[in-house]
């Protein structure tokens, strides 16, 4: 997982514990970046009466540093509310809802947006925006997509963009094979406790989670305020992460069964890049790695110098990674990739660096533009200088591309003497054609073919898109329409 439940105390409260983050340079847009940040994982469509919503007690937020001290520069934050209309129902929803303000939606959903900036006073940007309701069913919500994706999109001061609810998860994983020992194919035969070779299960297909999506100018989050050219200079990258914070105290009441929460709010997750607390850092490291800035994770850097899984896969594989068996060196290629960026010099034409401090961020060269012509979901290992790595898009093989660097693929761009094992670019999760062409109907589900195959997004000219692969375009919000129940109880459906 990118990080869902991925240490002891956030995996006991969903609400707060935020999975992934996605930041790119928009492609239909490219004068804009387009941040997601997803919290509530493996939300079953059929999860109801009580179905997923934000908390009304977390302050959730994204972050932008913009200054090579690996610090909260810009902050967007977003506090939400809810509503009962009618307190003498069980139900979610008293009839059909079509749109987010229709009363037969019982249990309505409404956040601010504030923007804070460094040495300036905080700006409100938006109060009681609507959430859509979740995508209960074909009779509940009927026409999910085209109801209530474009109206929830909502058009903030200053040409930005907001969008917050219910999403299809975008992120690929084989869960039950890799932490099953770390079964990785196409080497099952190999592994110390071999099984049959098998094609890949896509352990989130058919799952929802809850986005926070933000589309703004480029230049509302760089140091100068203006919208960089020069891939080389360091003031055109950023870092990005999201946290969620809950007040210290909270107070439950017998009499009404409800709590309150007050005081100072402390972080209690956040997320960068992908899969680093997951399996970077050790279990009894993961709640302290939660609660800190991330210009605090020098702390953390020895098991990204020396990760235990590259330790791990000569042992589970013995012959296979026999190069990174012998390999003792710290990892210098993974500590630039995940704590300081891509220094100049070690890719031609390519660098995210963000100065000397480490911290783990989701490091974004802002003056590359997107790739719109067959971009690689492998990013820059795939020779993609606008994917990961650099930044993170919703269609990035983040699994792919971590493994085949931890098993040392990545570890010539800092020692060229060095040659990876063969199995090295070989690995892989062994996600079918189907379950990959799925997943991406399900994350770009076409929005009813990108809202009606003409993009009428608010405030903005509409653009044909006929024929034109809306999930690869990352359209705002950039997440499918999430998944419903089935007809009658049956499996999950997309939008």
């Amino acid at each position: 997982m990118s990080s869902h439940r991925e240490a002891p105390e956030i995996s006991k409260d969903p609400v707060a514990d935020n999975t992934d983050v996605y930041a790119f340079v928009s492609p239909e847009r490219p004068d804009s970046v387009t941040i997601l940040a997803n919290f509530i994982p493996f939300q079953n469509p059929q999860g109801g009466p009580n179905f997923y919503e934000f908390g009304d007690d977390v302050l959730y937020e994204i972050h932008v540093s913009n200054w090579q001290a690996s610090r909260s520069d810009v902050v967007y934050q977003f506090n939400f509310h809810t509503e009962i209309r009618n307190k003498n129902t069980f139900l979610y929803n008293t009839g059909p809802i079509t749109k987010a303000t229709d009363t037969t939606w019982n249990r309505p959903q409404y956040y601010s947006v504030r923007r804070l900036e460094r040495g300036k006073n905080p700006e409100v940007l938006a109060r009681n925006l609507t959430v859509p309701p979740v995508n209960v069913g074909t009779r509940s919500t009927p026409n999910y997509a085209q109801n209530f994706t474009a109206q929830a999109v909502h058009k903030l001061k200053g040409d930005r963009l907001v969008f917050a609810g219910q999403r299809a998860e975008g992120f690929n994983v084989d869960l039950g094979s890799i932490f099953d020992l770390g079964a990785l194919r196409p080497f099952q035969m190999a592994h110390l406790i071999p099984s049959a070779a098998a094609v890949g299960v896509n352990g989130t297909q058919g799952l929802n989670v809850h986005s926070i999506a933000i589309q703004v100018p480029i230049k509302d989050l760089t140091h100068h305020h203006d919208r960089p050219k020069d891939v080389m200079a360091l003031s055109s990258v950023i870092g990005v992460w999201a946290t969620a914070s809950r007040r210290r105290v909270r107070v439950y009441s017998s009499e009404t069964g409800t709590s309150h929460s007050a005081g100072h709010y402390r972080q209690v997750s956040r997320l960068a890049n992908p899969l680093f607390n997951e399996v970077v850092v050790p279990m009894g490291s993961k709640d302290k790695w939660n609660a800190v800035h991330p210009a605090g994770d020098k702390a953390f850097a020895k098991y990204v110098e020396q990760p235990e899984l590259a330790k791990l896969l000569p042992v589970l594989y013995p012959g296979v990674f026999p190069r990174l068996a012998k390999l003792k060196a710290k990892r210098a290629d993974l500590v630039a990739i995940l704590l300081t960026g891509i220094p100049k010099g070690i890719i031609p034409g390519f660098q995210n660096y963000t100065g000397s401090v480490l911290a783990d961020m989701m490091r974004l060269n802002v003056a590359i533009p997107p790739t719109k012509s067959k971009p690689s979901p492998l990013g820059l290992l795939g020779g993609d200088a606008a994917g990961f790595p650099n930044g993170r898009r919703v269609f990035d093989d983040v699994v792919n591309i971590e493994l085949q660097a931890i098993a040392g693929l990545t570890y010539p761009l800092v020692n060229p003497d060095y040659k990876p094992d063969d199995a090295c670019s070989a690995i892989t999760q062994g996600l079918t054609p189907k379950e990959q062409a799925d997943d991406r109907r399900a994350r770009g589900r076409t929005e009813q073919q990108c809202r009606g195959r003409h993009h009428h997004r608010a405030g903005h000219t509409g653009r044909h898109l006929r024929g034109r692969r809306c999930d690869r375009l990352g359209l705002f919000p950039a997440a499918g329409a999430p998944h419903r129940r089935g007809r009658d109880g049956g499996l999950p459906q997309a939008g």
